[in-house]
């Protein structure tokens, strides 16, 4: 099967999911990461770029030039529920397609905690669309549901590279972070703090 055939195989699997009355045939974990062709990600969860915008001009950061735009599918599950905390140096949107709620804890560097939680219970405030700013500590994990994954897609801005995120450590976090110590611990890696040189958005 052509790389062309697996998109638009994935890209009717999705569809046909968000279609009206398609809630009792919602794709299993590993049908999803099958027809989307997702690998595990260094932060948790899986993931696979769908498009870099290679053919628009590229933009100048102060790290170097990036692609305006990047994107990518990120999936949690019971198996891999968490999504580590980083900071990327780019915007990143962040659209809840279907699943169980995925609630996102970002740390702004005044130490203020917001927490989001995405999903499709509107009327409960969960958000479909999710923007975290360049510079901020993210981390998401996986709520209770009866399909055991969360999908969403990124668009990030300007466009990812392995240079621009930073995967936190624990006990540093912990020391930036003190009233939220207990929440860092549980949603970090514990290793040194360092770039991440696997997965990219």
């Amino acid at each position: 099967m052509t790389d062309s055939s697996r998109r638009r195989r994935g890209a009717s699997l999705l569809a046909a999911t968000l279609s009206a009355g398609a809630v009792t045939a919602a794709p299993s974990v590993d049908e999803l990461v099958r027809e989307l062709r997702l690998e595990a990600h260094v932060e948790g969860g899986y993931y696979r770029r769908t498009y870099a915008a290679e053919d628009q001009p590229r933009v100048e950061t102060a790290a170097g030039e990036r692609y305006s735009m990047s994107s990518i599918f990120y999936l949690l599950t019971r198996a891999s529920p968490t999504g580590h905390f980083h900071r990327n140096r780019s915007d990143i949107v962040h659209y809840f397609h279907l699943g169980d709620p995925i609630t996102y804890y970002l740390l702004h560097p005044d130490g203020r905690l917001e927490t989001v939680v995405m999903g499709q219970d509107l009327a409960a405030g969960q958000r479909l669309q999710l923007t975290v700013p360049g510079g901020i500590w993210k981390a998401s994990s996986l709520g209770e549901g009866a399909l055991g994954y969360g999908l969403i897609s990124e668009a990030v801005s300007p466009g990812f590279d392995y240079a621009d995120m930073t995967l936190g450590e624990a006990a540093a976090l912990a020391r930036q972070f003190p009233e939220h110590a207990a929440l860092v611990r549980r949603l970090t890696h514990s290793s040194e703090d360092g770039k991440s040189t696997q997965g990219g958005r």
